[in-house]
């Protein structure tokens, strides 16, 4: 049988002929809205809080890698800034040069790159 509003309606009816219009009012607010498979019991809860412990440890690593993930970060910046600074302690001259240097490599690795695409195609 499956409890729908009319199924419990009939039943509130029948126990207010038995008990009396108080009493059967208050047996059934006892009971569950719905069927007893929708009520969560305490072993249900349990399980979700365990569920919740796993995920509230699970942020706490991705926390810990964020934090070691920005000290990396500090410590590049700290290295950008030595080489900014050196870079700014050349002579003009070696400046340009590294710079015409770093663009011919970047031309040549793009070059390469796109000369392996082109083979592994054919």
């Amino acid at each position: 049988m499956t409890i729908n509003e009319e199924s419990r309606h009939d039943l509130y009816q029948r126990l207010e002929e038995v008990l009396g219009r108080r009493e059967a009012t208050v047996l059934m607010e006892h009971l569950p809205p719905v069927g007893w498979a929708d009520v969560a019991t305490k072993r249900d809860l349990d399980v979700l809080s365990l569920r919740f412990d796993r995920l509230d440890d699970r942020f706490g690593e991705i926390d810990r890698r964020f934090v070691e993930v920005d000290r990396r970060f500090d410590q590049l910046d700290t290295r950008l800034e030595g080489v900014e600074r050196r870079l700014g302690e050349m002579p003009s001259e070696f400046r340009s040069l590294l710079v015409s240097v770093m663009g011919f490599m970047a031309v040549v690795f793009a070059a390469s790159a796109g000369a392996i695409v082109a083979a592994m195609k054919i």
